[in-house]
């Protein structure tokens, strides 16, 4: 049993709360493996498919400016049936609908797996951080929150967020082979509805903090850490610490070929 099960059915809940309050709402389903939903999309998906920044001027959209609410965290299980896979929820407009404006934004990614565990941790939350892997998208800002920027071109090219939910399942299915099941939520409606999520997110941040810190134990390092490296003050240290790891463990595999030969 994974830590964030009970999670996933606030989460849950959260979502049919709003749905029954009335708030316009949108599914769509990708079950398609991770190259062939990358082949169906729009704009480019990989590494470096953007580059470079989005300038206002060339700004269609803002999602999750801290004025207008922003909230995002990655629940992960080890039981996939907990997740829908392949569904991506849409609460509130779209980014087609909202040429020129600034979108309150919630994103919340869900993935299932048999074999995922803490270890897994880490690298599933920075799956949130695409900010140069998704063409006329860019991630500002990403502190427990994404602040993006949705280019004019890309929205020319029908950029909305069934392709966003499509990329970002393409990118975690693709580099992530213990995910069996991945679901996205969206809640763009109000900065209310974004911050209502908030204690969810305050204590998922609090479970994510003690894992990170638990698995760099196990490495050999009692560190204080915070769970986005991305926006981190102390990520060059801690870049510093996984070479030293790298070399410790190049060493370690040399001395055992030197030792068989």
């Amino acid at each position: 049993m994974s830590v964030f099960d009970a999670y996933i059915e606030k989460v849950v809940e959260y979502v049919e709360a709003l749905r029954t309050r009335g708030v316009e709402t949108k599914e769509f389903t990708c079950l398609e493996a991770p190259d062939r939903i990358r082949d169906g999309l729009p704009i480019q998906v990989g590494p470096n498919a953007h580059r470079g920044i989005i300038l206002r001027s060339d700004t269609y959209l803002e999602l999750g400016n801290p004025l207008a609410g922003s909230c995002a965290f990655v629940l992960w299980t080890d039981k996939p049936s907990l997740v829908s896979d392949g569904k991506v929820t849409l609460l509130g407009p779209d980014i087609q609908e909202s040429a020129g404006g600034s979108l309150p934004f919630a994103q919340i990614l869900i993935v299932g797996g048999e074999e995922l565990s803490d270890k897994d941790h880490e690298s599933l939350v920075q799956h949130q951080y695409v900010s140069d892997r998704i063409e006329g998208y860019m991630i500002k800002s990403a502190p427990d929150r994404v602040w993006s920027r949705v280019s004019k071109e890309a929205a020319e090219k029908g950029f909305d967020f069934e392709t966003l939910g499509k990329a970002l399942m393409g990118i975690v299915k693709s580099e992530e082979p213990r995910v069996q099941a991945m679901e996205i939520v969206f809640v763009t409606t109000s900065k209310e509805d974004v911050e209502g999520l908030a204690n969810i997110a305050a204590q998922i941040r609090k479970i994510s903090k003690e894992i990170v810190k638990e698995n760099w134990k196990i490495r050999g390092y009692d560190i204080e850490c915070a769970s986005d490296c991305s926006s981190c003050a102390e990520k060059l240290v801690c870049d510093d610490i996984r070479e030293v790891i790298s070399v410790k463990k190049r060493k370690k595999r040399e001395a055992k070929a030197a030792g068989a030969s």
